[in-house]
């Protein structure tokens, strides 16, 4: 007898089939024995054309566990490489699974790939399987980064699975639903350098180009425009970071995406006490991957994306290497138009002058030296409460402030059209990192989700002055010590 199904709204191509063999592995799902839903987003189901109540079925949440197969979907792995804390090597999804691309009401096209959902060919030698609290957070931080208008891939369910597994301690398995634009990133680009040939190469790129920046597929050397128009996105990206003091963590090339989202939410976290130095990661030992460093490790990323391209954007080597040379000299200027542009809205400064550059240094420098918080500084400079910092009083910041209102004074426009530019700059909210942990405390030790939905209710509403959520803007005692987050694999 034909089994029932029930109409979700999976509307699903599968276009990276198409690409060469090298490149993905096709796998059957690897059930779990007790699947049960605990988030699901609804606001990104209906913009998927998914219905939520269907999705939140016995059906629904077998496809979500990687129990049974959506409907016309061919899941699979991807292959990539990766320069891992700057050491090459093989990689690949070893814990998740491509099911295929959703056609979305509005004609788009995004990935829905199950994540922890078992081993697969790159697992080497690991279980495949996802902690329920790295599941968790990837859902609070990444729902957080979209509500902050940060490109971002985005958490469309958790899935338990009834089954433990072993990290730092055991714990409940988790399967996550993670969608988005694509999960190309420069390292596979970097494993079809390696492994692959030219052809294979080829079709990536024209693959990328056609998916992400299809106005280039006619364009006279399009594979140089395309590593141009990567390296614009992703310095408009890691500035975005930059300004509301999020710390990836991982800055791994296989962590870098060519469609200008952030991916892979390990280790991260937002910085509280202004530090440039600030790194939450377990495992970065050495501080590569700290807040100072991203827009540096950021650059020396796409480096790796124009080597793997040199066989495209010209047939001799040496001019090759030139046009990607100079493409790359773009990032630093570019970086810092984005930055210096953020820093100047944060102030209420529209339009940028040499001298706002010194009140940008000045104020970064006093908040390090006092131990400011980084939120809640430029909340307060929002808000006019300058006393309420805790550079008050000080002759240097004092001064500083002088020349920032003389500042804000020489701008033709009125104080409400100022203060709207710093309240859609500077947010109330991030997950501060002792929410977010005791958010997942209350969730992984007592299945209690109530502390969880709080926060996620708070912060998809980042920017609202007429808060009544005091509570989330404080920032714990303890905060000046050395806070950590785990990568979960």
């Amino acid at each position: 007898m034909k089994e029932n199904t029930i109409k979700v709204g999976w509307n699903l191509e599968n276009t990276y089939t198409n690409l060469p063999d090298i490149l993905f592995t096709a796998i059957d799902v690897n059930p779990v024995s007790n699947p049960k839903l605990v988030l699901l987003n609804d606001g990104l189901a209906t913009s998927l054309g998914l219905d939520s109540k269907t999705l939140a079925s016995k059906q629904g949440v077998e496809e979500l566990a990687g129990n049974r197969v959506i409907e016309g979907g061919i899941p699979l792995a991807q292959a990539y490489a990766g320069h891992q804390f700057g050491n090459f090597t093989m990689l690949g999804d070893g814990r998740a699974l491509l099911l295929g691309e959703q056609i979305t009401p509005s004609g788009e096209l995004v990935d829905i790939q199950l994540k922890g959902s078992g081993r697969t060919p790159y697992s080497r030698g690991g279980d495949g399987r996802a902690g329920l609290g790295p599941m968790l957070r990837e859902y609070i931080i990444s729902e957080s980064m979209h509500a902050l208008g940060i490109p971002t891939t985005r958490s469309l369910s958790v899935v338990t699975t009834g089954e433990d597994i072993m990290r730092e301690t055991v714990q409940p398995g988790a399967v996550m639903t993670r969608i988005a634009a694509s999960h190309i990133r420069v390292g596979t680009f970097q494993f079809v350098a390696r492994w692959g040939t030219i052809d294979y190469l080829k079709a990536l790129a024209d693959y990328a180009i056609e998916r992400h920046y299809p106005i280039l597929m006619d364009k006279e050397n399009r594979y140089l425009l395309f590593l141009q128009e990567v390296i614009e996105r992703q310095a408009a990206l890691i500035a975005k970071w930059q300004l509301v003091g999020f710390i990836h963590g991982v800055m791994n090339t296989d962590n870098m995406t060519i469609s200008g989202e952030t991916i892979d939410y390990g280790p991260c976290a937002f910085m509280d006490m202004y530090n440039p130095k600030t790194v939450f990661s377990s495992i970065d030992a050495h501080g590569r991957y700290a807040y100072e460093n991203q827009p540096n490790i950021a650059a020396w990323n796409l480096a790796r994306l124009a080597e793997s391209l040199l066989p495209l954007i010209h047939e001799d080597q040496e001019e090759a290497v030139k046009q990607a040379q100079e493409a790359m000299t773009a990032y630093p200027e570019t970086y810092e138009t984005y930055w210096l542009t953020g820093m100047g809205n944060k102030l209420g400064i529209f339009n940028l002058e040499e001298e706002d550059i010194w009140l940008i240094d000045n104020l970064l420098r006093l908040m390090e030296q006092y131990d400011a918080d980084y939120t809640n500084t430029f909340r307060l400079l929002t808000l006019g409460k300058v006393e309420d910092t805790v550079m008050f009083g000080n002759k240097e910041f004092d001064q500083w402030h002088e020349k920032w209102q003389a500042r804000l004074e020489k701008q033709d426009v009125s104080e409400e059209f100022i203060q709207q530019l710093m309240q859609k700059s500077n947010p109330v909210f991030i997950p501060r990192n002792h929410r977010v942990e005791e958010a997942l405390k209350a969730a992984v030790e007592k299945e209690d989700y109530r502390v969880l939905e709080s926060l996620l209710k708070v912060i998809s509403n980042p920017y609202d002055y007429n808060t009544s959520y005091m509570d989330y803007i404080a920032v714990p005692p303890d905060t000046s010590g050395p806070y950590k987050t785990f990568c979960g694999t």
